[in-house]
Formats: structure tokens, sequence, C-alpha cells
């Protein structure tokens, strides 16, 4: 017979409170770390409700109180001793004979997802009463919880805004566009847990996997594994090929709802297709709806660095054309998200706590599996590549050199030039509580040109062991000639481009130079596409002669350069 009548879960005041009433006010939402109430009626209404109560809430299908997924507590405070969730009578409620309304407390570290609630009202009870069900979330508000954002506003913008904007293009042309996150939009908080429960940690180790969910470093890798479809039944299948058939087309998205929903539909087998921009607002949607503060970043002229050696080696045959088969590129842009959370897993204290930088974007593997960080922007910036989880790689995104060889027709190379600067320019985000685009450069790396920049650099070079010299070669420290390609009119589709190749003599002998002018579709992941213009041509330098001026109309009308 059940120890209990009539329950009352207090759902709209309780997810009110906790800032999640957007979700639902149908069923109980809760953050850790913080008071809900429960109300209920004792069958016997003459004993007195400060006897015996003892609740056990459970999560996961194998729940343990020595990992933190079941805990059994009470009244009197003896009852469930050691137990770090909490309750106590709620005085302030006006209630019938024998009703009784609890204050209950979650740790402020407890595992977050679905847990089951239950309640033994006599120590001869054998199995208590069901309360129901309810969710428990992340919960920025609570200064104990290792995602607490200080400041309201910022909640208010990394956690609860549903709409934001994704930056793209260049670095010199940046646009925008809007999407619609729908953390809180009907059954998308399911469709999150569900992604966490089909993870393959999960599937292997459920145990393990649903006590590691207090962790918001472990759920936000799971998560940036589980957005991508490489190797874990994820969500999103990636395509950079311009091939779109049998899906979507990656500028057909502009927001994650859709996305979600039909990644459940199917269940589970992958959406197709997406870019950077879509895994990554995609994740944004996903922890922001646990509640782990998040948002989206773009870095413009963005390095992928596949050998670990924080330079983008760059290869042109004698003739111009840049290979297919080059292994590192540099895309027009790239985006990623940055989740905000505490670091305790490092020894250096609150050193590297706040952003951590995020990336669901299938690129490289990490210990095995498709998924990038949290790398915190603070080692990011002061070059600690020794850190996890893959700060070298993010480092390399802002912060690479890109280095120029000449390949010849025998394999032989010649390193023509190294470019400090140009790597991670104009890092984007959205402003908090209005549409302004904001420059987070400064987080990620010292400004370009100065000291501090080389020399953090340098030491992020010694940290990843590299030798000072990264590929084998032939260097020339100082070119004779040097080249530039300047821009005379901006790129509008199906219109010519006016460029100017502007020469600059660094010798004391006259020369008499063979141009190959070369022009090559790009990708924006700098992946090199269809070959478009080349041209011969012949110029005269003099000794120390500056400033030549070399003009190239350029038409692309071909819709595939803007692939």
């Amino acid at each position: 017979v059940a120890d209990v009548g009539k329950i009352d879960l207090n759902c709209e005041k309780n997810n009110t409170a906790h800032n999640t009433n957007d979700i639902s006010v149908n069923r109980l939402i809760v953050r850790r770390g913080q008071s809900f109430l429960v109300t209920f009626e004792l069958h016997d209404p003459s004993r007195p409700t400060t006897d015996l109560l003892e609740l056990t809430v459970e999560t996961g299908p194998q729940p343990s109180e020595a990992l933190g997924t079941r805990s059994v507590f009470g009244l009197p405070e003896r009852c469930g001793k050691g137990s770090s969730w909490k309750v106590k009578v709620h005085q302030g409620s006006v209630l019938p004979a024998g009703s009784i309304t609890l204050d209950i407390t979650s740790p402020a570290d407890a595992p977050v997802g679905e847990y089951s609630l239950s309640v033994k009202t006599s120590a001869t009870a054998s199995v208590g009463s069901s309360l129901g069900k309810l969710l428990l979330l992340f919960n920025p508000w609570c200064q104990e919880d290792w995602v607490h954002l200080p400041e309201e506003e910022e909640r208010q913008e990394y956690v609860m805004r549903e709409q934001g904007l994704v930056y793209k293009g260049s670095n010199k042309y940046i646009s925008s566009m809007a999407w619609n996150f729908g953390q809180f939009e009907d059954d998308i908080v399911d469709i999150c847990l569900k992604l966490l429960d089909v993870n393959p940690k999960c599937l292997s180790d459920p145990a393990k996997d649903f006590s590691a969910r207090c962790n918001p470093i472990y759920v936000s890798r799971v998560v940036s594994a589980m957005i991508n479809a490489n190797d874990d039944g994820g969500v999103l299948m990636g395509r950079w090929d311009g091939q779109y058939h049998g899906g979507m087309s990656p500028t057909h998205w502009n927001g994650s709802v859709e996305v979600l929903r039909r990644w459940l539909k199917y269940g589970g087998n992958p959406v197709k297709y997406g870019q950077c921009w879509v895994f990554a607002a995609v994740m944004c949607t996903v922890l922001r709806c646990l509640g782990i503060p998040c948002r989206v970043v773009t870095n413009f002229q963005s390095a992928h660095d596949t050998d670990k050696n924080l330079t983008i080696d760059d290869f042109f045959s004698d003739y111009g054309v840049r290979p297919k088969q080059s292994p590192d590129s540099v895309w027009n842009y790239h985006v990623w998200v940055e989740a905000w959370m505490t670091r305790p897993d490092f020894s250096a204290g609150s050193l590297y706590d706040g952003w951590q930088a995020v990336d669901p974007t299938p690129q490289e593997k990490s210990t095995g599996v498709y998924c990038c960080g949290p790398a915190p922007v603070k080692a990011i910036l002061q070059g600690h590549v020794d850190l996890k989880h893959d700060v070298p790689f993010v480092f390399a995104e802002v912060n690479a050199d890109r280095v120029t060889w000449m390949v010849f027709a025998d394999g032989s190379k010649k390193k023509i030039s190294t470019d400090s600067v140009s790597v991670g320019q104009n890092i984007s985000t959205k402003a908090v509580g209005s549409d302004k685009r904001v420059d987070i450069t400064a987080n990620y790396k010292h400004a370009e040109g100065t000291e501090k920049e080389r020399d953090v650099y340098n030491q992020a070079v010694k940290r990843v062991n590299i030798p000072e010299e990264n590929s084998n070669g032939i260097h020339d420290d100082k070119p004779g000639v040097s080249m530039k390609i300047v821009e005379l009119t901006k790129p509008i589709s199906g219109k010519d481009i006016d460029l100017e190749l502007v020469l600059n003599s660094n010798d004391s002998v006259t020369r008499t130079l063979v141009i190959n002018v070369n022009v090559q579709a790009m990708r924006y992941n700098g992946i090199p596409s269809s070959q478009i213009q080349t041209e011969l041509k012949e110029q005269k330098l003099l000794p120390n002669q500056g400033r030549v001026k070399m003009f190239q109309s350029l038409s692309i009308s071909r819709p595939t350069m803007f692939n």
C-alpha cells in the first residue's frame, strides 16, 4: 500500500524559480545546487509529519551511492547521514492536515539527467512510494556549480537566449546570419539527454558515464563528439565537396531544432549535411539546453594544422599550382563554440577557468575520436600547449605561422617565406544583449607584430618539442624579390576582380623575372578547387627597385569559385 496520497511537484513554481519554465511548466525541471519544493499528503494524517521520512533519488540504469547516481536522505537529519542531497520541511505553505511540503536541494556537483524520486514514511516499509520524475540541469546561477556565470546579463545571453548570430565570410568581408538555437523548444531537452545516452562511452560503461555527467568538462567533450557522425552515430554528417544529393546543403539550415528533431525521427541516423557553422550552432543549442553557458565563435583565416607542428606548410610547384594533397590548410573562416566552466582538473587553481574552446566539426581525432576541447582560452593566449584538451590544435588555428615552400620536379623543396601574422583574424562573436559583433581576438593571442606574441609562439613551439626548422629544405633568410597581391575591386559573384601584383627588389643586381600567374578556386576550408586562369609574364627589376605594379583582371563568373 502506498504511503502517500496526492502529490504536487509544484512544477510551474519550481521551474520559474530555476529558469526552466521556458522548457516546460508541466514537468519538474530544476537546476543543481538550488532547492525545489515537493508537496504530498500522508495516508495516515494523525502521524507527526516530522517522523521518519526517507527519500531516494536515482539516475541511470545502474544507480550507485558510491558513484553519486543514487542518494538516500531524509528526516530527521541523521537519516541518510553523509548524503549530499538535503531536505527540510518547508514552513511557508498553508496545507491541509496530513500534507507536507519538503524543500529539497541537490548538490551543486550532482550528475545532470533524469532522476526518479521516492519516499518511505516508516522504518518498516520495504519499498518507497514514487513521487515522480525530475530533470536536473547545470546551474549557472549557483556559485558552487562549475558553470557558474557571475553576471545576469551574460546568463541571459549565453544560457537563455534562443536566437543569435553566426559570423561567416572572410576577414575583409564579414557577414552574419541569423540562427535559431531553440534550446527550449518542445522535446529538445529530451533529445539532448538522448544524445548523451547513446554516446559510445555510455553504451560501453553506463554506470561510469552517468556518474561522469556531474562534470561539464566531460559532458562538453562528449557533446563535441556526438554532434558529428564520423565515428559514433552522431547528429550531423559533414560534406565539403559541393555534392549534397541525398540530403540538404549546409546552407539550408538556419536553426538547430529541425536538425535535432530529424536525427531523433530517423532513429539516430545522421542528418545530411553540415559544415562548421552548422556543427557549432547545433552544439551551442545542446549546451545551453543542458545549462552550460555557450557562445558561437568565428575565427577568420583559420589554420588547420594536421601534423601538430604549429605551422601551416603551403607547397607550390615551380609553375605556381598548389597541389591538392597539401595536408595543412587555412580556412577563410572556421566556427566553433566556447563553453564557460571552471577547470579544477588543472593544478593551477583558477588560472584556466572561464571560456573553453570546444569544436564539434570533425577535423582531427582526439584520443581516437573526432572531437576537440574543451581547451582553455587562457591557455591558448599564454601558449600553454602542453595542456589538455587539444590546446595545440586550437593554438595553431589562431596563431600558426604560415610557411611557403616551392617544390621542384625532383621532389626537393625550398623555403620561400614565413608569414607570422595572417592566421587568426577578427575572431568574432555576438555581443551580449545586442546584435553587434564583438572582436575577441585579444582573448586568444597577443597583438600581431608585438614582441609578446612572438615570445608566446616561440615558447609554444618549445612546449610541443618541435625543432627550430619545422620541415626539411633549403631556407632563404631574405628573398631577393618580394611580391604582394593587392585587391583593387571588391569581389562580387559574376563580375571580374581587378588585382595588382606589387614587386619589390631587395637585391643589388638587376633581375629579369619570369612570373607564372596561376589562379585557382578554393573552397572556404582551404581546399584547392578548379583552375581558373594562368598567364606567363616577364618583368625586369632594377637593383633595390621598389614597388613595380603589374595589373591583372580576373574573371570569376563560375559559381564554383564560391563553394
